[in-house]
């Protein structure tokens, strides 16, 4: 027989004739590994999934016109949403969604509405709570503070007036509003309502426009307490908790022909999944060609990363309890091993067997045991990360090869260095004192 077969005879025959030490090394080693790799695999996909729910909250970046440009007075037409929506898929996936802001008249009362594609609204804001339907043809969406104000109720109708002097103020100034959270759209709507009921049309006079727009069919008038208007249902009504809730959303066509004109967006809002939002930020910001400024979201921004951050130092935390335990678990089952063939040892040596022969040995053996709960953990581990995503996050989890070749070897690895102690004592035991024993 050649000293390898030996080898490994003597190996399987330690390793079978104390097989409750070695089944206790094993599980310590199962424990270590499917802990660590369930938070592993738990630490790796969640912050991913958490990116796409905190992106159904709203956007995380926002986009207007400068206010000094031609896009200023005309918003972002087609080609520059389009052109900006590329830059940003570039980077990531992600959802948009277009607003344009006017400021008209309900019962003589200034509002805000908004045209806008309820497609791409609904995709970007699961958050939103709507009681009724989304706003379709001849149909609007008001927000909750709005009926409130109103007494409005879905499938109720409404009158919106639509005032050129109330919107003489460049739209695109409104555009410029800086956000701090979920409701950057609507908060540039807002201040589009405040700058603009009080500024007039460049070289227009508040009665010399009156003429003009009392013939387009009453959408617009002068008169501050005439409540005429275009009537629209009310298909629903939208409760945000934030600005949204004082908004008229309707469809763009319907702005279109209720203020008589057709104009670009004053905000493209995007929900996007970019690794690094700063640099796609400074890449839009850059090209002062395109008369747009791009920003952040703050708000969900920074609960993005802080979230993240909790859960990764979490991890980290949990990780290297586990590594401890296991590494004490590993030690003590090897030490006991030890201690138990201290008499076999002491006869090997005595009979010329070297301690670099015997502590080979024991670091084979270990890693054995490594190896065998590092297969075992990281398969209970992904079951363990399986179940957890399915019901604490609602989500399917993936197995991830590498991560799994890492958690065994590393397994291996945690198991020898854990036999150190033990083996070094078993290299040092003197035969004669042992056989004296005997």
């Amino acid at each position: 027989m050649t000293n390898t077969g030996m080898f490994f005879r003597m190996l399987l025959s330690a390793v079978f004739r104390r097989r409750s030490r070695a089944v206790m090394a094993v599980v310590a080693s199962l424990v270590g590994a499917a802990t660590l790799f369930c938070l592993a695999m738990i630490c790796i996909a969640v912050p991913q999934q958490m990116n796409q729910e905190m992106r159904a909250y709203g956007a995380n970046l926002i986009v207007t016109p400068f206010a000094d440009s031609e896009n200023g007075k005309s918003g972002i037409d087609d080609a520059m949403v389009e052109h900006t929506t590329e830059m940003v898929s570039a980077k990531g996936s992600e959802k948009h969604a277009t607003y344009r802001y006017e400021n008209v008249r309900v019962n003589a009362a200034p509002y805000v509405m908004a045209g806008v594609n309820p497609a791409q609204v609904r995709n970007l804001n699961h958050h939103w709570v709507v009681d009724g339907s989304w706003p379709s043809a001849g149909k609007v969406l008001v927000g909750r503070d709005v009926a409130d104000a109103m007494g409005l109720k879905v499938g109720g109708s409404i009158t919106i007036g639509y005032r050129a002097s109330d919107n003489a103020a460049s739209s695109g100034q409104a555009s410029q509003s800086g956000t701090d959270g979920t409701g950057g759209t609507t908060q540039s709507g807002d201040e589009s309502a405040q700058s603009g009921t009080d500024g007039t049309s460049d070289g227009q006079t508040s009665s010399g426009s009156t003429g003009a727009q009392q013939t387009q069919n009453g959408h617009v008038s002068s008169d501050i307490m005439d409540t005429s208007g275009t009537e629209f249902r009310v298909a629903g009504i939208v409760d945000t908790g934030g600005s949204e809730d004082s908004i008229i959303y309707a469809l763009a066509g319907d702005v279109d022909k209720l203020t008589g004109s057709t104009r670009g967006v004053d905000v493209i809002e995007y929900s996007s999944g970019a690794s690094n939002l700063t640099a796609l930020v400074n890449s839009i910001n850059d090209m002062t060609s395109m008369h747009v400024k791009a920003q952040q979201v703050t708000k969900i921004t920074a609960s993005d990363t802080r979230i993240i951050t909790m859960l990764q130092t979490l991890f980290w935390i949990v990780s290297l309890v586990v590594l401890v335990l296991t590494l004490v678990g590993v030690g003590t089952t090897i030490s006991s091993i030890v201690s138990q063939r201290r008499n076999e040892i002491g006869l090997r040596k005595a009979l010329g067997a070297s301690s670099h022969a015997i502590g080979v040995e024991f670091y084979v053996e270990s890693a054995v045991y490594g190896l065998l709960g590092g297969l075992l953990g990281t398969a209970i581990g992904y079951g363990m990360a399986r179940w957890l995503c399915a019901t604490v996050f609602e989500r399917s989890i993936g197995f991830n090869w590498w991560l799994a070749v890492v958690s065994v070897v590393f397994s291996a690895l945690v198991a020898v260095v854990a036999s150190i102690p033990p083996v070094h004592r078993a290299t040092r035991i003197d035969p004669a004192v042992v056989l004296r024993e005997e």
